[in-house]
């Protein structure tokens, strides 16, 4: 079982010259502990439901960029990328970008995007949740022809391409893995299962995880897809220092259920929460296979 940290606050500490040193340190002592991903979030607001709104928070590309210069082995990516909050074509070159100066490692992550109160603040275009799933889907194509042979031009209902040219190349083969977040089981795994390399749910309980799996493997057999070619990973809600006995517990209970990669949040200071993790929990997964 994989596991991965996903950086979520800013906030410890919040002093704004100690955060880069901060970030860095964690994503330091997690990779030598072993991770095998480090994410952040892809917001401009701290999510309201989480802290307060005014708390700090980075732009997402621009902190993977720092932290490939400061790690060699661990998967860079977005716990997931908001698919309004960038033109798709220079999405797949902001991609392709961190891809290229990691030697590698980056992943799309990328969801529907949903965070209204950072929209309309930042004058981020607000329109219909279909709609967002609409561009969503048309994203992902243009990402894809933007990382094959096809140069050519994109006609979609929302994006027009006149040529999707991507010079150079992603470092990945075929290219970047894709990850798409969330559990909406009539939208969102069916994109999964048409396009992503890889799956992202919220561990909130085996039960509800095993649910979204077992939608997710309905929508492959629609759309003629090997299930086991995706990979499931979780976002696991329990903190994992808290009680080490029910996250581990849980953790075992996913990959019974075919995940892979699980990713923990810190619930304190973060470079303490890594030395802890490495301390406290690896060693307990890796006893799980």
């Amino acid at each position: 079982m994989k596991l991965g940290l996903h950086y979520w606050n800013y906030s410890t500490p919040s002093e704004s010259a100690r955060i880069a040193p901060t970030l860095a340190a964690t994503a330091r002592i997690a990779e030598q502990a072993g991770l095998s991903s480090f994410t952040v979030m892809d917001h401009y607001f701290q999510m309201e439901a989480m802290a307060s709104v005014d708390e700090p928070m980075l732009e997402g590309y621009t902190t993977l960029g720092y932290l490939a210069g400061r790690t060699e082995r661990m998967t860079l990516g977005l716990l997931v990328t908001g698919v309004m909050y960038r033109y798709p074509g220079l999405l797949a070159k902001i991609v392709t970008t961190l891809d290229v100066l990691s030697g590698g490692r980056a992943r799309l992550g990328i969801g529907a995007s949903w965070y209204e109160r950072e929209q309309w603040g930042l004058g981020v275009p607000v329109v219909p949740v279909g709609e967002r799933f609409e561009r969503l889907e048309e994203t992902l194509r243009i990402c894809l022809q933007m990382w094959g042979e096809d140069n050519g031009p994109f006609h979609g209902r929302h994006y027009q391409l006149a040529e999707t040219l991507c010079v150079p190349a992603p470092v990945s083969r075929p290219h970047p893995p894709i990850m798409i977040g969330g559990g909406g089981e009539r939208k969102t795994l069916r994109l999964v299962a048409r396009y992503a390399d890889a799956c992202n749910v919220f561990g909130t309980t085996p039960t509800e995880v095993a649910r979204k799996f077992e939608v997710l493997r309905e929508h492959c057999a629609d759309e003629g897809r090997d299930y086991d070619s995706i990979e499931k990973t979780v976002l696991v809600t329990r903190p994992a220092l808290a009680d080490i006995d029910a996250f581990v517990a849980d953790v075992a209970d996913y990959g019974a259920l075919g995940a892979t990669e699980v990713q923990t949040m810190p619930d304190r200071h973060p470079a303490e929460f890594a030395e802890q993790l490495a301390e406290q929990v690896l060693p307990r997964l890796s006893a799980l296979g």
